[in-house]
């Protein structure tokens, strides 16, 4: 926060974006208040006070125009902030289930070793042998 000291003295807690704008109203009420207490002089004070109005019209655009972008770029800001939010937290998840995919796996490759390893059960005769033995040969 920045603080300001206003024409009379007092310090006043304003954002520093408005600051500018603050000083700009003041410095135009100023102009205005003096240019309306006497009357104009010539053609160009007339062209003075219009190219004023317009500048006044034009900035207030602009600060609002600013405002907008502002406002939708703090709204992007926070859509990304929670798509972070959302991808971590996927990631995470995706970590768990691969550790417990590599979990399961080295699991069953220990069954199927310890499954290998283990005395082989009497196999019954091929079937040829059997055939040719039965057909007295």
């Amino acid at each position: 926060m920045a603080f300001r000291k206003t024409s009379n003295g007092v310090e006043h807690d304003r954002p520093a974006e408005t600051e500018v704008e603050v000083e700009i109203s003041e410095f135009v009420r100023r102009d205005v208040v003096t240019n309306r207490e006497r009357q104009p002089e010539n053609e160009s004070e007339i062209m003075a006070r219009s190219i004023n109005s317009v500048l006044q019209r034009t900035t207030t655009t602009s600060v609002q125009e600013i405002d907008k972008l502002i406002t939708e770029l703090q709204t992007l800001s926070d859509t990304l902030h929670s798509e972070l939010v959302r991808v971590q937290r996927e990631i995470v998840q995706y970590s768990t289930l691969t550790r417990a995919a590599l979990e399961s796996t080295k699991i069953i490759a220990e069954s199927l070793t310890q499954f290998k390893k283990a005395p082989e059960a009497p196999t019954l005769p091929d079937l040829k042998d059997w055939s040719v033995a039965s057909s007295g040969g």
